[in-house]
């Protein structure tokens, strides 16, 4: 081997180390990004001598697809579970305390004191307060409910922006992906830089992905929807100004496909704006149907009967009256308009007669009890409920209103668990990968303690090559 073949195979030894090193230490210095993969040098002998080195990109396709659709999974959940979690303070309050239950129960009890001192007229005067308070829950719940349906309606349009650059922004990483792999570049940032949108738009749908040649990427909804192929489609939401009871959201659409959207407190929503849906047109909506039967039941429960005329509302009415709502059926927004008779008086409630002489049944004097008992007794009476409401079909008033907090609350205990559940698998795909994938520091800096004695190697090599020159030209000279 000639002086100058060594020099040359030192030299390229020297090159191929320090793009080593140099690959390493960025390996070091990215170990704590999570969308970072790590980099290896695997370097090929083109030549007697001449080495190149080759950047290669550690990857998984199963565990990152897996990781995607738990990310998608509790991204869903997550948002059914916190938006639950805002919804019963505002209708409910703290402990139930402002609940339309509490409120009934309440009024139970004005109504057995008013019984037991049917002459009492300030006690008479509790009953009714007491039935406005009961009002009160009902309209403020309703309110709450409407107001918590348009804030959903608000984040479903910002998450919808969000989406929109999510995809933009993945296009131009595709491109430099696919740029770079057509031109025989290193394309390692671009695919990090990919993989890591894709992730962001996981969390609002869920995706899958193939990939074309030139590393191109197609995203599509696991439902098949197209999402992206070379250009973004359009994910589109026009919200509503406010809402009303039984007022349906809009629709979410992908590549004008509408979004679907998910049930129950395991949802089967899977993404942030299917959760969002979920929760505006299914949790809400039906807790407002609830609140909206349990009005009706109480106006029924209250209404003046008359062997001569029909049922008319007593002491609650609303729109509709002097009838009466109709047995077993729900009236959207009910719970909204209902309110106490203007004309309803302790006497009037006491001996009957709000909607005329033809209503009174007690003339025998101020110790009349019949009424008031009876009235305590059809709120503890079964009576029809609608199912499209979602609870017991057959119930007392009494019993529907704590049976609706019993709902929500059994559906907000399972969304909480199942976002436990769905979190933990999201973090233990991601550990898999980043196992897999992301870079431990112990092994590179172990490699590069392999690199410094192999530089130290051919830097001695170099230094014995410069001897024997300098050796040469001396005997030369």
């Amino acid at each position: 081997m000639s002086l100058t073949s060594a020099l040359s195979i030192a030299q390229s030894a020297l090159l191929t180390t320090s793009k080593q090193t140099s690959i390493v230490s960025r390996n070091v210095a990215d170990a704590s990004n999570s969308d970072y993969a790590r980099r290896t040098a695997v370097v090929t002998s083109t030549a007697p001598g001449a080495r190149s080195v080759e950047i290669q990109r550690a990857a998984n396709d199963l565990l990152f697809r897996q990781n995607l659709s738990a990310l998608s999974a509790w991204s869903g959940q997550s948002a059914l579970y916190s938006g639950m979690d805002q919804l019963e303070l505002a209708v409910n309050g703290v402990d139930n305390a402002s609940s339309p239950s509490t409120a009934i129960a309440n009024l139970q009890q004005a109504l057995q004191l008013y019984a037991t001192t049917p002459s009492n007229q300030n006690l008479g005067a509790s009953v009714i307060d007491a039935a406005r308070d009961v009002v009160r829950s009902l309209n403020d719940g309703t309110q709450a409910i409407q107001d918590f349906r348009t804030q959903t309606d608000g984040q479903i349009a910002t998450a919808v922006d969000d989406l929109n650059k999510l995809l933009s922004q993945f296009q131009d990483a595709n491109k430099a992906v696919i740029s770079g792999t057509r031109s025989g570049t290193d394309v390692s940032d671009a695919l990090d830089q990919r993989d890591a949108i894709l992730k962001k738009i996981a969390e609002y749908v869920p995706v899958s992905t193939f990939t074309r040649g030139d590393n191109d990427m197609v995203i599509t909804t696991t439902d098949g929807t197209t999402l992206f192929e070379t250009v973004p489609r359009s994910v589109t939401f026009t919200p509503s100004s406010g809402y009303t009871a039984g007022t349906p959201g809009n629709t979410i659409s992908i590549d004008n496909v509408p979004l679907s959207a998910g049930s129950g407190g395991n949802t089967s929503a899977v993404g942030q704006l299917a959760g969002l849906i979920t929760l505006r047109d299914g949790v809400a909506a039906t807790m407002q149907s609830q609140l909206d039967e349990t009005a009706r039941g109480l106006i029924t429960a209250f209404a003046e009967t008359s062997s001569s005329q029909p049922d008319a509302a007593g002491l609650f009415t609303w729109s509709g009256a002097p009838g009466i709502p109709a047995a077993g059926t729900l009236v959207d927004g009910l719970a909204g308009s209902i309110s106490v008779n203007a004309a309803m008086t302790p006497a009037l409630l006491r001996d009957g007669g709000a909607n005329g002489a033809a209503y009174v049944l007690n003339t025998s004097g101020s110790s009349y009890a019949n009424l008031l008992i009876a009235y305590g007794d059809r709120l503890d009476q079964p009576m029809a409920f609608d199912a499209a409401a979602g609870i017991t079909a057959t119930s007392s008033v009494a019993d529907y209103a704590a049976n609706s907090i019993g709902w929500f609350e059994g559906v907000r205990q399972q969304a909480s668990t199942t976002a436990d559940a769905k979190e933990a698998l999201a973090t233990r795909t991601a550990e898999a990968l980043s196992n897999d994938t992301g870079v431990n520091v112990d092994q590179e800096m172990s490699l590069l303690l392999d690199l410094e004695h192999t530089y130290q190697a051919s830097a001695r090599m170099m230094k014995t090559v410069d001897d024997m020159l300098d050796a040469l030209m001396n005997a030369v000279g």
